[in-house]
């Protein structure tokens, strides 16, 4: 990536700005503006998040900020109410208070003698979640957004459940938020309250995993902040961006077909990161075009951001299984508005003797994976480190009834979601499926191109499971994720199906056999014809930022994951390194270090063997000062209920100054 040292304009950077709420609590902020903006007031850009603007994003936050800044706008990255050094506590993700604040700050940086009044939203992960539910309130000021790797549905496409199965990440993600909500506030910003100040955050940490586990439908609960409830709810223009290797991508198509207002959809390569930053490349110039977003809604500006097609993704072309992909092969195409009236279903038969499209005989065939079935799933949501990505899929299918198609000859090309329609029969009241789609080379090697999940008892809907009547025949419908492949001649189409995708998914409390009805099911691929006008496009310019905050690496930041099994005991182990890495930071003299290890655990044959792990460690120090924080979270199941322990405790120095100790059972309820 391009460091860009000489910006348009001179830009001024202020470490922390104070804005004070309505009911008194202060939110701190880092600005940076044009030096002349007061007297030559720009339109403003707003990151929210929870994520410490003083040290875990300051790096990336300066690469971002500064470059936008010196294009003309004041930038304003706030930490969160119970976050970094702002004040108040941070009960839940996506709560009421949480857009109550943004809608305050949105107003307040409108007032600023620095700031024309047009407010933009922006954010990755966290930051385009609530820029996407922020702008579902239309505070006034708030003129465009841009969400990246975000969510429409925290329930269906989130990292809490997935066709009603139970995700992994849920503990995953409550541990990161377990250890994150334990960090005290700054005391070279807060001052002698830094103290006090962590002690209250110490005494009211939310436990997230319970809670996350605790509503296991699509409830009120979930239904607050998913914006999929009402599209008609935002009124300002939406640009929405992810990648085919992240976990949030369903959500682009969804938004483009459900929004009303002015709408661009971007999906690339891309884990989860900023496209200008992330992996698998090609990375693009983001930052180029967010400013030609938001120069064309904040400034008025002919910049030709609208005229161009409203959705632009990356058709992949087929690679080999691997652990990690520093590029994907493939090229630009684009849709003038989705959904597209290019893409049509074909449809395939899943016979006897494979993926055929004339309907055959019918067969009973009956299917019970090992618990460890889904070892070469790669990571929920990857972010682009060695282990992330799905590996050779064979290592699954050898536990699963696959249907190959003959060897293709003419080239396939699919952009959309793959839907799966099968009829099944279990032999207990609960279950899940898991479908992966995959393209097989001719030396036998499958890659993942996408795969979905079921809880059986969720067949219906998400709102009320149904149990299942062991030997009764039902026809299920499963929607795949988003994507878009390119099937080359001479591969092979590949359906699989699994009754367990460990470590992705919680177990069903039972071993389950079905009994699928080859011949009785159809794949409807969404074909997508080569179109002259992809060839078109006009580039992406190269990626380039501002020059990061000054800092030394102690340690660099890696995730890797090492996986181990026992083939004659049967017992998997998934050890998951997420490493943040230790760093120095100059301007501020603070040292920081964060690593998280989760520890998944199951056996061949028995649910109730799955456990998960999680521990966490936080260093933070400045000269005499030093303070520490370690999470534990242990997560495992009975036949009827969940269990979860944790443990946590806080350090000054040498001295422990807290501690805490969480024990829960939680029922069961079809999961």
């Amino acid at each position: 990536m391009k460091v860009v040292e000489d910006l348009p304009r001179a830009v001024r950077e202020l470490a922390t700005v104070w804005i004070v709420l309505a009911d008194g609590c202060r939110l701190a902020a880092r600005l940076w503006l044009p030096a002349d903006a007061e007297s030559a007031p720009v339109p403003a850009l707003l990151e929210y998040l929870p994520y410490r603007r003083g040290d875990a994003t300051a790096v990336r936050d300066a690469q971002t900020h500064r470059y936008l800044a010196g294009h003309g706008y004041a930038c304003l990255r706030v930490d969160m109410r119970g976050c970094g050094d702002s004040d108040g506590l941070l009960h839940d993700e996506y709560l009421a208070q949480e857009q109550d604040d943004a809608i305050e700050v949105i107003a307040w940086i409108a007032r600023q003698p620095w700031c024309t009044g047009a407010v933009g939203m922006f954010g990755t992960s966290w930051g385009g979640f609530n820029a996407l539910q922020v702008a579902a309130r239309r505070p006034p000021a708030l003129m465009a957004i841009i969400a990246v790797c975000a969510t429409d549905d925290r329930y269906a496409d989130d990292t809490h459940y997935m066709g009603g199965c139970l995700l992994n990440g849920n503990l995953g993600w409550a541990s990161s938020m377990f250890a994150f909500c334990s960090r005290p506030p700054d005391p070279a910003v807060v001052g002698e309250r830094w103290r006090s100040m962590w002690r209250e955050r110490l005494e009211n940490i939310p436990l997230l995993v319970e809670t996350w586990t605790r509503h296991q439908h699509r409830d009120a609960y979930w239904r607050h902040g998913s914006v999929c409830e009402d599209y008609g709810a935002i009124a300002c223009p939406v640009y929405a961006v992810g990648g085919w290797a992240d976990a949030y991508t369903n959500a682009i198509p969804r938004l483009l077909a459900g929004l009303k207002v002015p709408r661009k959809g971007l999906i690339g390569p891309w884990a989860h990161a900023y496209p200008h930053m992330a992996v698998p490349g090609p990375a693009i110039g983001f930052l180029q075009e967010c400013l030609r977003w938001w120069d064309h809604w904040l400034k008025g500006l002919d910049t030709a951001a609208m005229a161009e097609p409203m959705l632009r993704v990356w058709m992949q072309d087929g690679v080999p299984p691997a652990p990690s992909h520093e590029t994907r092969p493939g090229r630009w195409v684009a849709e003038p508005v989705w959904p597209s009236p290019n893409v049509a279903m074909r449809e395939f038969v899943l016979s006897p003797g494979g993926l055929d499209e004339k309907p055959g005989p019918e067969m009973p065939l009956v299917l019970s994976s090992p618990q460890s079935t889904g070892r070469a799933g790669g990571a929920w949501c990857p972010y682009g480190y060695a282990g992330d990505m799905p590996l050779d899929q064979r290592i699954d299918d050898a536990f699963s009834l696959t249907f190959d198609s003959a060897a293709l000859d003419g080239g396939i090309e699919i952009l959309g979601a793959p839907v799966v329609a099968l009829d099944l029969a279990g032999d207990r009241s609960n279950g899940l499926i898991a479908i992966r789609l995959s393209d097989v080379a001719g030396d036998g090697a499958a890659t993942r191109v996408s795969y979905g999940l079921l809880n059986l008892t969720h067949r219906e809907g998400h709102e009320r499971p149904i149990p299942l009547e062991p030997g009764r025949r039902y026809t299920v419908r499963l929607r795949l994720n988003d994507c878009a492949h390119s099937f080359a001649v001479g591969r092979k189409i590949r359906i699989s199906i699994s009754t367990a995708y460990w470590p992705t998914a919680w177990p069903s409390p039972e071993p389950v056999t079905l009994t699928v009805f080859a011949g009785a099911g159809r794949l409807h691929l969404p074909v997508r014809p080569r179109r002259p006008e992809d060839s078109t496009l006009p580039a992406f310019a190269e990626p380039e930022a501002a020059a990061p905050l000054a800092h030394e690496t102690l340690r660099p930041p890696q995730r890797r994951r090492e996986p181990a099994r026992d083939i004659v005991s049967g017992a998997s182990t998934l050890i998951a390194y997420l490493d943040r890495g230790a760093e120095h930071l100059p301007d501020s003299g603070l040292t920081h270090d964060s690593k998280t290890v989760l520890h998944h655990r199951i056996h061949d044959g028995d649910p109730l063997s799955a456990e998960i792990e999680a521990a966490s460690t936080y260093r933070m120090e400045r000269g005499s000062w030093r303070i520490s924080t370690e999470t534990r979270t242990r997560f495992s199941s009975t036949r009827d209920a969940f269990v979860v322990s944790a443990t946590l405790e806080a350090f000054e120095g040498e001295t422990e100054v807290f501690r805490r100790v969480w024990e829960s059972r939680i029922p069961r309820q079809g999961v």
